[in-house]
């Protein structure tokens, strides 16, 4: 907001405590979702990290507590989830399960980032 002096010269607001308040225009505005949508995007490599990310945390939510109780350690290392179990029996019992839980994975973070499933 800028004041108008008699000769028609723009004058800074001077608001709150004499703070100068200067009007930003907006040109080129978008929504935040689409400006990181489109970083995302452009940078493959973090959008890869934030999917491995999601597989990691899908890895607690999907199998549950019962599950991760069980569970030592859970990282990613070149396209392959390694999990750290506890338990013989569980360990068994998941390799049995090993493709559907790949592709549980993978729909629950949205791309193809896990290649194979090393259960210890």
């Amino acid at each position: 907001m800028t004041r108008k002096l008699a000769h028609d010269t723009k004058v800074p607001f001077r608001g709150f405590r004499g703070h100068l308040f200067r009007i930003m225009q907006k040109k080129n505005t978008q929504p935040i979702s689409e400006v990181l949508s489109s970083y995302f995007e452009h940078n493959g490599l973090l959008k890869t990290k934030l999917a491995e990310h999601r597989v990691i945390t899908a890895w607690r939510e999907m199998l549950g507590e019962s599950i991760t109780q069980y569970t030592k350690n859970v990282y990613f290392s070149r396209d392959t989830l390694y999990v750290q179990l506890t338990s013989a029996v569980l360990r068994a019992e998941l390799l049995i399960n090993k493709e559907e839980l790949l592709k549980k994975l993978n729909d629950y973070a949205g791309a193809t980032v896990v290649k194979d499933i090393v259960l210890r």
